[in-house]
């Protein structure tokens, strides 16, 4: 005896709205002119996101993409912010895309590309002559005079080109080969939606923080520009990080050939667990955690007046209206700071230039020299420099390589051709025919080949090619 509390009524409008799904939303959500709509407005977005710079503050965007003019007539930051351009992967209306096409693709698998690897499975014999004349190619053989063509020898035949040979009845053969062709579309979906899942995921977990450190300096992670809302972001209890050293190696012309952060992990205590030099495109990971070199700046600078002990002075990034990157900061020579000089430096080679109150350049120095300068002696220590590191934590990476890799795996796959041999003994007559899915002409050829083997003296009696 079972008890159901479901009335009369309700179990009605169950009913009908399992009606109203099987019937309106199914063969919607199935629809492949859907799924290319989706994929499409996807790969749009995506690109959009790609070319408008993504979470960057309010004064970027109001410096970029101003009222008046308006780009393009009508992109001005209020626009940008409205739809959400600023941050296009974390969107709501975004992740919505990425689930209807999930749910598109799932949907499809189950309903056609899981029935149809269910029927290729299946095999069935086929048991009169006019059967045959449906398929693609076809050929007949007269036992009594074509004494070579036999089923026995089609057997054997089919089994040296590695056709599976299924149990026969009396008289009738089914022969397949490629199975995994019809695998491969199912494999490619289950990619896709592996894909999607971690896009969403890492939306949803992520985040992207700056840093600017100078060398010798330690720090935690606190400037995070975008985050998703369920982001675990790192406690300033659990660990930190010290940036060692930084420093940039040089072509003999003169320009940058690579910038290099010598980093430690430490943990609560100051012990260093981790220890790594990045440069660009070798960066650090910790706890999921990843550190990548980006930029570079000059901090500050070490200077020593007469015998008096070393000052480390910040530089500031000059306005140079985009004439090339400087630095430069302002030196006392008296006590009261009435009077002082300037040092400007565009890069750590360690050469700074000496400019007076009224912008004359006085002196030229690098570290570890010294100068005259108002009666007083400017010894040059150290240009400290900084390391500019973009910090990720993106959870969804492992899903993703593995939904790219299921993805590639799966168009392999579909490269199998799913070819089918049929073969009918009957009356004193063989009859022989097959198709495949795909590559056409090569299955033509394997097939004339065959019939070729079967009946090695004689051509078939009535070959045609439908």
């Amino acid at each position: 005896m079972t008890l159901d509390n479901t009335t009369p009524k309700e179990s009605n409008w169950w009913s009908a709205i399992g009606r109203l799904l099987r019937r309106d939303f199914l063969p919607l959500i199935t629809d492949l002119r859907l799924a290319i709509v989706l994929l499409l407005l996807i790969a749009l977005f995506s690109i959009t996101g790609t070319i408008i710079e993504q979470g960057q503050s309010l004064s970027f965007y109001q410096a970029n993409y101003p009222e008046d003019p308006a780009l393009f007539g009508f992109l001005s930051w209020k626009v940008l912010l409205t739809l959400g351009l600023n941050d296009v992967y974390r969107t709501w209306w975004f992740l919505t895309l990425l689930i209807f096409f999930g749910t598109s693709l799932t949907a499809c698998t189950f309903t056609r590309q899981l029935p149809a690897l269910k029927a290729a499975q299946r095999w069935k014999f086929y048991q009169q002559p006019r059967q045959f004349q449906k398929l693609a190619l076809s050929a007949e053989f007269d036992l009594d005079k074509d004494n070579t063509a036999s089923l026995e020898n089609l057997t054997q035949i089919l089994s040296d080109r590695r056709y599976k040979i299924f149990p026969e009845e009396s008289g009738v053969l089914y022969a397949r080969k490629g199975i995994i062709g019809r695998i491969g579309p199912i494999v490619v979906h289950i990619g896709i939606v592996l894909i999607l899942l971690g896009g969403i995921l890492g939306a949803m977990t992520g985040f992207v923080a700056q840093e600017m450190i100078p060398s010798g300096n330690t720090f935690q992670i606190k400037n995070i520009i975008n985050a998703g809302p369920w982001a675990a972001k790192p406690s300033s209890q659990d660990w930190s990080v010290r940036v060692n050293r930084f420093w940039i190696d040089y072509t003999p012309n003169g320009g940058i050939d690579q910038f290099y952060s010598d980093m430690s992990v430490l943990n609560p205590q100051g012990e260093e667990v981790d220890h790594k030099k990045i440069f660009v495109n070798q960066p650090l990971r910790y706890r999921g955690i990843t550190f990548y070199q980006t930029s570079w700046s000059i901090a500050a600078v070490k200077v020593q007046i007469n015998k008096s002990p070393i000052f480390q002075l910040p530089m500031a990034e000059l306005d140079t209206k985009g004439q090339g990157q400087l630095w430069g900061t302002w030196i006392p020579t008296k006590p009261d700071l009435s009077a002082g000089v300037s040092l400007i430096a565009k890069d750590l080679q360690g050469t700074v230039l000496i400019y007076d109150p009224q912008g004359q350049l006085v002196n030229t120095l690098r570290a570890g020299m010294s100068t005259q300068i108002n009666g007083v002696t400017l010894k040059l220590l150290e240009i400290v420099g900084s390391t500019g590191l973009q910090i990720k934590s993106d959870p969804s990476i492992p899903l993703v390589y593995a939904g790219f890799a299921t993805l590639m795996l799966g168009v392999i796959s579909s490269y199998f051709s799913h070819s089918q041999i049929w073969a009918l003994q009957k009356d004193g007559r063989l009859y022989v025919g097959g198709k495949t899915n795909r590559a056409q002409i090569t299955f033509e050829r394997e097939m004339i080949g065959i019939l070729d083997q079967l009946n090695s003296q004689k051509q078939p009696e009535k070959p045609a090619i439908a």
